[in-house]
């Protein structure tokens, strides 16, 4: 059962995660971002382990220091929906993080949050899975907000970004832990379009194309920006991305910044351009 998966995360946990993850890179990461100063922070899910009460105070100060609500957008990943628990326990301590513009969270989605020209559209494929299983899923009545969304926020010629936690691309991921309805997003997605997809999961960093009828659309995933590990592939990285309106549409200019455990410091270690589609086509 789900009380079992926890009991099987908090030993994985003791035996080797602890190790390879360490606050000290989290404190090189905000010194970073400090630095770089961008004008809003999405992060796609996984602040706990465990989906534990107390893990969700914990990310709630750490996302204190990363930001206040207004620049910083959370959607939620597989370990933060582990088990199902209560929302005034959990979530309820991320709502600021976790709101649209139209008001508080409620745990209703998907979230819209307007800054500028682009338009943030949260998912959350969070759900509690069975143990050894990490998959994720939308479902049918959230697709259909969806579409709303991304047909509206097309006519206002917004660059629509989605945030979710699972990786949509199929083959992006292992079987026991892909995005089961991806087919569906894909179909809202061909429907109404989009222009970046950023997700994370994957614990390394993504770079691929999902194709979603005649469109294709960028997607993007984040690894953990707290890895300590040796694994090169999924060094702590973070992803900057800068949009430019220029003759010909939107581009996108993406920087990828690394934690060097030498230096003890982030740093560029790849950067892309991108031209993306014209909003609402």
């Amino acid at each position: 059962n789900l009380l079992n998966k926890r009991l099987l995360g908090y030993l994985s946990w003791r035996r080797n995660r602890r190790r390879l993850h360490c606050p000290h890179i989290l404190d090189a990461l905000l010194s970073d971002l400090a630095q770089m100063a961008p004008d809003h922070i999405a992060v796609t899910g996984d602040l706990t382990h465990l989906g534990l009460p107390d893990e969700f105070r914990q990310a709630a100060r750490w996302l204190k220091q990363l930001g206040p609500p207004e620049r910083v957008t959370v959607t939620p990943g597989n370990h933060d929906a582990y088990v199902s628990g209560n929302w005034q326990e959990t979530f309820s301590e991320w709502s600021p993080y976790l709101a649209g513009d139209e008001g508080s969270a409620t745990g209703a989605y998907p979230i819209l949050r307007v800054r500028g020209p682009l338009a943030l559209i949260g998912l959350s494929s969070a759900r509690p899975s069975a143990p050894f299983l990490a998959v994720g899923s939308l479902g049918s009545a959230q697709l259909a907000r969806f579409e709303n969304v991304l047909e509206q926020a097309g006519r206002r010629g917004l660059v629509r970004i989605v945030l979710l936690h699972h990786p949509p691309v199929p083959g992006s991921i292992a079987w026991r832990k892909r995005l089961t309805d991806a087919r569906l997003l894909a179909e809202t997605l061909s429907r109404q379009g989009a222009e970046l997809i950023l997700h994370g999961h994957a614990h390394v960093s993504m770079a691929r194309t999902l194709v979603a009828g005649m469109r294709n659309i960028p997607a993007f995933g984040a690894p953990s920006a707290s890895y300590a590990g040796s694994n090169p592939q999924r060094a702590a990285r973070y992803h900057l991305l800068r949009f430019e309106r220029r003759a010909g549409g939107w581009h996108l200019l993406l920087t990828v910044r690394a934690h060097s455990p030498v230096e003890r410091r982030f740093a560029v270690v790849k950067r892309q351009e991108f031209l993306l589609t014209e909003p609402g086509r």
